[in-house]
């Protein structure tokens, strides 16, 4: 009986491990939304890391937040870093690793804590008419093994995914006012 019963106990701490082996470890979101204004416009706004206090929803958690800054803000090497006692908030930094002007930035971000992790993401915008932009936003994560098992329990495409169409809409209604 005992020995049935430490099997079973084995098999269900590592159950979890032999699954995670098989589960993606990577995950993509991005998000669209069209704007009324031309492209110059919109990339015009979007490439200044500071102006992302006024659309995204994670620089609008706790206004309280430190910021400093390092660099030339609209251009490659900007670092835009945070601190916050705020558990969704905590402490990081965004940097712009790359641009192609009026078309796309890259951004890595850096999140230190409450956890360490580094995460690229990128904004690009699109003609999609007279006077009318698209801008894509998105982020790209990483689980390590075995966290990656986590990825079968949280939507981040929801999750990640409604705070990046929060942001767009907020940018649609500053852009259009």
């Amino acid at each position: 009986m005992l020995k049935k019963f430490c099997i079973a106990v084995a098999v269900i701490i590592t159950l979890p491990f032999i699954i995670a082996l098989f589960v993606k470890s990577s995950y993509e979101v991005e998000r669209e939304v069209l704007i009324n204004q031309p492209k110059s416009t919109v990339f015009g706004y979007v490439k200044y890391l500071k102006n992302q206090d006024y659309f995204s929803k994670w620089a609008q958690i706790d206004p309280e937040m430190t910021k400093s800054f390092q660099g030339t803000d609209g251009e490659v090497g900007f670092i835009s870093a945070w601190q916050s006692e705020h558990p969704d908030v905590g402490h990081g930094e965004q940097e712009i690793m790359a641009m192609v002007d009026g078309e796309r930035i890259d951004y890595q971000l850096r999140f230190l804590k409450p956890f360490e992790a580094v995460s690229p993401a990128y904004m690009i915008t699109e003609n999609a008419g007279e006077n009318q932009t698209k801008v894509k936003w998105a982020f790209q994560g990483n689980m390590d093994y075995p966290m990656n098992i986590m990825l079968l329990f949280m939507d981040f495409e929801k999750i990640i995914g409604d705070d990046l169409q929060l942001g767009l809409d907020n940018l649609k209604v500053i852009l259009e006012e």
